[in-house]
């Protein structure tokens, strides 16, 4: 075969290959899955709404401050205690502005639900806001720890019916008062001795044979009762 022959033959045979391997790229690309931009989704942040608390958490360094603005906004005086003998109706003061604003707002809370009347003192006084249970603690830890301090001088004295506010447990010597628990004088003729040290933030209005009939109960020698009494709900009412 001659030279002349063969150079076609041979050019003919390249671009019927090269044909070939164009149609095989071009049905590969066909048939090559679509990929997303991963730069698009990588990119994208995924923001989640941070609820703000509806309360802070109270310490000392910011419970007057916060009671301060509070009482002005919750002007409430009246409370219902529901227990397991009955019903006690109080009547807070307007002037101890901060420990009817606690009363209050730990009323509104919840607080006081299911806590107990934990100390009681024949013919002296019932003592309650406290309980043995890790509910009420985990409660309270919600709120927060602060002491609030005393506010004596407002003309109110322990007399019978008297609602007021113990210190705290630790050793303080100013009598900062433990903001989660409250006393109600039992005694006829009242606990004036009790005046000065501690805070009268109300009275009983309704409900005195109520606290009759708690003092009556029998009570071990940490004066905690033998049955617990607990203190169902603590309402506000007009």
């Amino acid at each position: 075969m001659s030279v002349k022959l063969l150079f076609p033959l041979c050019v003919g045979m390249g671009l019927l290959l090269m044909n070939c391997e164009d149609k095989q790229t071009s049905k590969h690309k066909k048939e090559a899955p679509i990929v997303n931009d991963s730069s698009a989704s990588k990119n994208k942040t995924i923001t989640k709404e941070v609820k703000e608390p509806e309360f802070p958490l109270l310490t000392d360094a910011n419970a007057m401050e916060f009671f301060l603005d509070y009482e002005k906004a919750h002007s409430e005086n009246k409370v219902k205690i529901t227990t397991d003998f009955g019903v006690i109706e109080i009547q807070l003061y307007d002037k101890t502005k901060f420990h009817r604003a606690n009363f209050v707002y730990l009323t509104k809370r919840n607080y006081f639900d299911g806590t107990q009347f934990y100390r009681v003192v024949k013919n002296f006084v019932i003592q309650g806001g406290s309980s043995d249970d890790y509910n009420i603690a985990k409660r309270r830890q919600k709120i927060g720890h602060y002491l609030l301090p005393p506010d004596t001088k407002r003309g109110y004295t322990h007399k019978r019916g008297a609602v007021s506010m113990p210190s705290s447990e630790i050793e303080n010597a100013y009598k900062l008062a433990s903001p989660f628990q409250f006393f109600i004088i039992q005694r006829e003729g009242g606990a004036k001795y009790l005046d000065g040290d501690y805070t009268v933030f109300g009275e009983v209005t309704s409900g005195m044979d109520v606290i009759d009939a708690i003092a009556n109960v029998k009570t071990d020698e940490g004066d905690w009762p033998l049955s617990n009494v607990y203190i169902r709900k603590v309402e506000l009412i007009d």
